[in-house]
């Protein structure tokens, strides 16, 4: 049977049609607002590739938190600006760390214990050089040491879960790291503690306003050595089945929209929770191109976030998070 048997319009006519036969939906419950937290009192600030998005104190992020929390959003996903570096990034294992400040005061904070607090676990933000790991010298230049950067991340991962996390975050792409972090949690008997691990993350350009943010820009050469090739879906496969098998209870893509076919894979052969990840690059260029007029702000915010859900992310990390909450 075919037209003009068959319309195919018919259940187009109107928002209440297109509302009901709608396959895919959008909710404030499945995003995920990154923060930027640093020290200080009353600080809130912009950051000038990402407009809407600022560096934050504790007081401040826990103002947004309450927002979020008003809005139905799923939760937050951590990040921290420490106030020095070294090339151990000591800053991020420590008990009294700037995310681990926050994650205190946001569970001291009735609303914010609405949401999900989610902590990265990496180390260019506390790193002086930048990496995402321990680096030491090769006859070459320099290596990022991935079972030395292993065990820190260990005990970066127990830090913020004592400190108050729900979900811990591996964003560094080392090998081994997820069975690393899940033995530093159950020695700790944090063993109720979930692993939300970043098991396919590309070596993007889409990162670079984020490097702003979090102030993380390698001092020297790249992360190529350990971030995927973004070439390689088949290698995509593998590093989640290998991160599930080492105790990762869910997993996040990264970037999104650059890579909705590895998304569409991972939902495909992954019966996990997933979230993906619409970096900062992403949020970016559509915050550019509405400042140009290029673009009608709400229609190609959603149209992002749900071609995302579509390729089959069960939540989305987005600095859209609360626009999208309010349209919604």
């Amino acid at each position: 049977m075919d037209f003009p048997l068959i319309r195919m319009r018919r259940t187009r006519r109107t928002e209440a049609l297109r509302s009901l036969v709608r396959e895919t939906r959008l909710e404030p419950g499945q995003l995920i607002y990154p923060l930027f937290i640093c020290s200080g009192e009353g600080v809130r600030k912009e950051i000038s590739s990402m407009p809407g998005v600022f560096n934050l104190s504790v007081d401040e992020a826990v103002k947004e938190a309450e927002e979020a929390a008003q809005l139905g959003l799923g939760g937050l996903l951590l990040f921290g600006l420490p106030e020095s570096k070294d090339e151990q990034g000591t800053g991020a294992w420590d008990d009294h760390g700037i995310v681990q400040q926050g994650l205190r005061a946001l569970k001291a904070n009735a609303a914010s214990k609405r949401l999900v607090l989610i902590a990265d676990v990496c180390l260019c933000e506390y790193t002086s050089h930048g990496h995402c790991g321990m680096v030491v010298e090769t006859a070459d230049g320099y290596d990022v040491e991935n079972d030395a950067s292993v065990d820190i991340l260990g005990r970066t991962a127990a830090s913020l879960a004592k400190a108050g996390a729900d979900v811990v975050a591996p964003s560094d792409m080392m090998d081994g790291r997820v069975a690393e972090i899940r033995r530093a949690l159950d020695d700790e008997e944090l063993e109720q503690t979930p692993i939300l691990s970043y098991a396919s993350k590309f070596a993007s350009a889409f990162y670079g306003p984020f490097r702003e943010a979090a102030d993380s820009a390698p001092q020297f050469g790249d992360r190529r050595s350990y971030q995927m090739d973004g070439a390689n879906v088949r290698e995509a496969m593998r590093e989640i089945e290998l991160d599930l098998g080492e105790g990762a209870d869910m997993i996040l893509m990264k970037p999104a929209m650059p890579y909705l076919d590895v998304i569409r894979a991972a939902r495909d052969r992954f019966e996990v929770p997933m979230g993906a990840y619409q970096v900062s690059g992403e949020y970016s260029m559509l915050q550019a191109a509405f400042a140009k007029g290029w673009l009608e702000p709400e229609r190609a915010m959603l149209e992002s976030l749900i071609g995302i859900r579509r390729a089959g992310a069960d939540f989305i990390v987005t600095y859209f998070a609360k626009d999208a909450a309010k349209v919604l």
